[in-house]
């Protein structure tokens, strides 16, 4: 079984040796034909980075002839294949720019901007590409509102726009892990309002209700009435807009205890209250 396996490995590296010593041989070679043909050979063979070689070497010959657009086509492709997607988001581009009224046209245009998508890092990373493929996709969207590549773009659209909502909704739940209240509140609300049509945003809502009353519950005396009125308002706010939430009952109780403590609050602030503890204390 070793030495099955032994000459096996040995005919693996003579067979790429040889292939080795052809590019070689096709890299020097003048028959320019000959050099396009064997490239061909390479992309069908999924050998990019040989193929991707032979092609460039190949631009200052075919320049200016029809042969060009093929071979620059390719030459996107081979990075886009090699998983190399700022150069061939940059390859495409130019494309674009080199042939602009090519059949490959608007195909170029969604590949530039699949290639940010592409480049779109895990949810806890800078979501900057995320974002500029979001507007590469509604850019080609706009140009080209016919092409049967606008459903797989606004596709593309939705899931960047779930990254981006996810890394937002991370954030505000840290902070009210954290304890930092009123900036969880912040977060929640704000998710709210960047993604309207979320539905996760009954629940966004909930959570800046409890975040609300944290804030309040953990501020100083003076400073609480006001806050849980806002607990109140945001609680008005949340029935109006999801009469039928499964989360009505819990925020709720939030709404019923800020009430209380309002109600609490006042009592305490009257000044026969006031008057009442000054004599007992005396």
């Amino acid at each position: 079984m070793r030495k099955i396996l032994l000459y096996i490995s040995l005919l693996l590296v003579v067979i790429a040796s040889s292939c080795n010593v052809e590019l070689r041989r096709i890299e020097k070679s003048k028959d320019y034909e000959a050099k396009l043909a064997y490239a061909d050979k390479l992309y069908g063979k999924k050998k990019y980075t040989s193929a991707q070689g032979l092609y460039e070497s190949l631009f200052q010959v075919y320049k200016g002839t029809e042969k060009y657009e093929p071979i620059y086509y390719k030459y996107c492709y081979c990075s886009y294949y090699l998983r190399d997607y700022v150069q061939a988001g940059f390859y495409f581009k130019n494309y674009l720019d080199n042939f602009p009224n090519s059949p490959h046209a608007t195909e170029m245009d969604y590949m530039q901007a699949y290639c940010y998508y592409k480049q779109s890092p895990k949810i806890p990373l800078d979501q900057t590409n995320t974002q500029k493929a979001i507007a590469a996709m509604q850019t080609f969207i706009n140009n080209y509102p016919t092409s049967d590549k606008v459903a797989e773009a606004n596709l593309v659209i939705e899931l960047c726009r779930r990254k981006l909502e996810t890394k937002e909704f991370n954030s505000a739940e840290l902070y009210y892990n954290l304890g930092y209240y009123k900036s969880a509140a912040i977060s929640f609300k704000s998710l709210m309002r960047n993604y309207p049509d979320s539905d996760k945003s009954d629940g966004y809502k909930y959570m800046a209700i409890k975040a609300y009353y944290k804030y309040a519950q953990h501020s100083i005396m003076d400073k609480q009435k006001e806050r849980y009125d806002d607990v109140v308002t945001e609680y008005l706010d949340f029935a109006d807009h999801y009469p039928d939430s499964k989360l009505k009952g819990d925020a709720e109780k939030y709404y019923n205890l800020a009430q209380s403590n309002i109600k609490t609050l006042e009592a305490y602030s009257k000044p026969e209250h006031k008057t009442s503890t000054l004599n007992n204390i005396n």
